[in-house]
């Protein structure tokens, strides 16, 4: 609360023209998001319509940063553990593999390293590709703000392998949502009061 209160604050005292930057700043906050940036901009005295922008897009920002970073790594690891699996099996049977089923192999083998040693998966891992799979990427983004921040949720998408562009859709989508939605709900509780 005391650094919502500090963005409310910071807001007021900012020229109008910088008004909106500290509000996308705000946004690309984890927990206060899009919707709360709307919020602080709204009480702060920004027109709805710009605090909601502006969060909204510095929350965007923030997550296309993450996904772009999340995806690039877990392709650095599966071309990694592919490469590796491939090595291990040339090794045990001396002779290069270059044939399709050898990536199926190397790809099967990736995969299963994602378990851990003990054959379970961390639980909250599994817990959210169970959420995952029930919902799908729809479903886990757009009501994934009611859990967790949507840059965590946007991590956790493009790790799992979900594709880059699938993801900032439906991130964007679910972050216009609910800044919209908490944004005219602020502006008409603050202009029934005015």
């Amino acid at each position: 609360m005391d650094l919502i209160t500090r963005f409310q604050e910071l807001v007021a005292q900012m020229p109008e023209i910088l008004q909106p930057l500290i509000v996308a700043l705000a946004g690309a906050v984890p927990f206060i998001e899009g919707e709360g940036a709307a919020a602080i901009g709204i009480v702060g005295g920004l027109h709805p319509a710009v605090a909601i922008t502006a969060g909204a897009i510095g929350n965007f920002l923030c997550v296309f940063v993450l996904v772009t970073t999340s995806s690039r790594a877990r392709s650095a690891v599966v071309a990694r553990r592919r490469r590796a699996a491939a090595s291990r099996r040339e090794a045990v049977v001396g002779v290069p593999t270059g044939g399709g089923s050898a990536l199926a192999a190397a790809e099967l083998t990736a995969e299963s390293d994602e378990v851990d040693e003990s054959g379970r998966k961390s639980a909250r891992k599994a817990k959210f590709q169970n959420a995952l799979v029930r919902y799908g990427v729809p479903g886990v983004s757009l009501l994934g703000p009611l859990l967790l921040p949507t840059q965590f949720t946007a991590t956790m998408l493009a790790s799992s392998g979900v594709s880059k562009a699938r993801v900032l859709f439906w991130q964007g989508l679910a972050i216009v949502g609910w800044s919209t939605l908490i944004g005219v709900v602020v502006g008409g509780a603050t202009h029934a009061v005015a």
